[in-house]
């Protein structure tokens, strides 16, 4: 028998990258069909379809007996009006369910199956608990090499494919990117500018914080939009040659996208998830050409150089599998790179450095110029080694001011920057000393908690560096949140331990030095 038609309501709920759909519990159909909450189901109109899963209320507020909810995620992906007729059904088990229940065993996954799993996860046929088991199943049972190779070609499939070579013929087109785990650290935001003032085409899309008080993407929102269509974005990048914008509304790579709303809570961010991640992102743009910074200290992601140097091997073995150009670029991440820490006081520091202001902080100043002196290089034109002089001088000629500034017009103009949140705690020196480390993951997680990325004008302000002397009761850093209760969470984590190690100037660790 064929169930009753229904009409669909839009219930105002985000779900974050998931199909939801609402019945309430006296409608016919839940009591003919035995639906229960989080069965899985697909909902048909006007000849579309999508699975979704299944939430049984009891407030006809929400959804009365004879109308069925979606979610905002649902409702966009669904593409009709509200109060057109719908039809749900039990849905059948994606398709390649049975390839994540071998990875769930430990098995090895191979093209096939990956290229199932990645097609089934973009469609939104995955529920998030089916999403949970495969990210932490191929955290726990470690992607092999061809797995990782293959996970990146599923992700670039299962979505959209950029090709510039019409616009620029086989010049390179070019990027770089970050593995993260460093609070600030906004390079990206001042290398595009100096590249493509350069004349080199620089497509960058980047993904929001996944673990971090902010992502490339957040900070550039604070400036402009970054949510651009597909259409737009070339529309952009063809006027300037470069982009700042996010990944997801562009549907490059957008299973990846879905895993992320998944690896943001559980905070997982394994090798061969990165690396697909990552590499499928950049091919999707339309990159051939890319620079991978890899940050090393005690509290970065990654902690010691046997381990960058693995992690270097599996990039560089994908990305030419692939045919991308790639140079790894091992970095001191002991510290954070920068000042601020939250959207509002990264793109303070970033504007700062392209100003050429003197208080900018020379930190991010000079990695920026780094890595966009390598990029520079990748230009047939460039001999190596003059990148770097390249770099700084479009930065203090005011070039790379001028082309930011034509990025943020292109992508559409925010109005100025919102000033930091109003609400304010000092965390202090506990007793004199040299600053002689510092604990990346704390300071972010302080950061986090103070309401930064969601709270764009949250974070902390950083006032001390490694090597620093200071005296009992000087300024370590401002904590800065809009409300009461996220200024309460961070205070009492920095209380218990600021994320700045105090010590004797013996104890300082001797200079970072990377190996080629």
């Amino acid at each position: 028998m064929q169930n009753p038609t229904l009409h669909i309501r839009r219930v105002g709920i985000d779900t974050w990258r998931e199909n939801v759909a609402y019945l309430h519990r006296d409608c016919p159909v839940v009591r003919a069909e035995g639906f229960q909450a989080l069965s899985k189901v697909t909902v048909h109109a006007n000849g579309q379809a999508i699975a979704a899963v299944l939430n049984v209320v009891d407030d006809e507020r929400i959804v009365p007996p004879c109308d069925l909810g979606l979610s905002k995620e649902a409702f966009a992906r669904l593409q009709v009006e509200e109060g057109h007729a719908a039809r749900i059904e039990h849905a059948e088990p994606p398709p390649s369910i049975a390839a994540l229940h071998r990875k769930i065993a430990g098995e090895r996954l191979g093209r096939a199956d990956l290229f199932a799993v990645m097609a089934d996860i973009a469609a939104a046929r995955y529920s998030k608990i089916e999403l949970a088991a495969f990210v932490v199943a191929t955290n726990q049972f470690e992607l092999d090499r061809d797995e990782v190779l293959h996970l990146t070609e599923a992700m670039i499939a299962a979505g959209q494919r950029i090709d510039w070579r019409q616009d620029i013929g086989l010049g390179p087109v070019v990027d770089k990117h970050c593995i993260g785990g460093i609070p600030g650290n906004r390079t990206s935001m001042l290398v595009v500018p100096i590249v493509t003032a350069h004349g080199m085409w620089c497509p960058k899309t980047s993904s929001r914080a996944i673990t971090s008080p902010a992502g490339t993407a957040d900070t550039m929102e604070v400036l402009a939009e970054v949510e651009l269509p597909m259409e737009r974005l070339q529309k952009i990048v063809r006027s300037t040659r470069g982009c700042l914008a996010w990944g997801g509304t562009a549907d490059l790579s957008p299973a990846d996208d879905i895993l992320i709303s998944v690896e943001r809570p559980l905070a997982i961010d394994s090798p061969g998830q990165m690396v697909a991640s990552i590499l499928s992102k950049k091919i999707a743009a339309g990159s051939t050409h890319l620079v991978l910074d890899i940050p090393v200290g005690p509290s970065a992601k990654v902690r010691s150089m046997p381990e960058a140097n693995r992690l270097k091997r599996l990039f560089e073995y994908v990305a030419g599998r692939l045919g991308l150009q790639l140079e790894v670029m091992v970095s001191d991440g002991r510290q954070p790179i920068g000042r601020g820490v939250g959207p509002v006081l990264e793109a303070r520091d970033v504007m700062q450095v392209l100003q050429n202001d003197p208080e900018a902080p020379q930190d991010l100043r000079q990695k920026a110029l780094w890595l966009a002196g390598r990029m520079i290089e990748f230009d047939p034109d460039v001999r190596g080694g003059e990148g770097w002089r390249i770099a700084r001088d479009i930065l203090e000629s005011g070039r790379a001011l001028a082309q930011m500034q034509a990025l943020i017009d292109a992508q559409g103009r925010r109005g100025a920057p919102s000033p930091t949140a109003a609400l304010l705690h000092e965390v202090r020196a506990p007793r004199s000393g040299v600053v002689v480390a510092a604990d990346n993951h704390r300071l972010a997680r302080i950061a986090r908690l103070s309401g930064a990325p969601q709270v764009p004008e949250a974070g902390i302000d950083l006032r001390v560096r490694l090597g620093d002397t200071v005296q009992e009761g000087q300024l370590l850093y401002r904590i800065h949140a809009r409300f009461d209760a996220d200024l309460q969470f961070a205070r009492e984590l920095a209380e218990t331990d600021s994320g700045w190690r105090i010590g004797s100037s013996t104890e300082l660790p001797r200079d970072f030095v990377a190996s080629e």
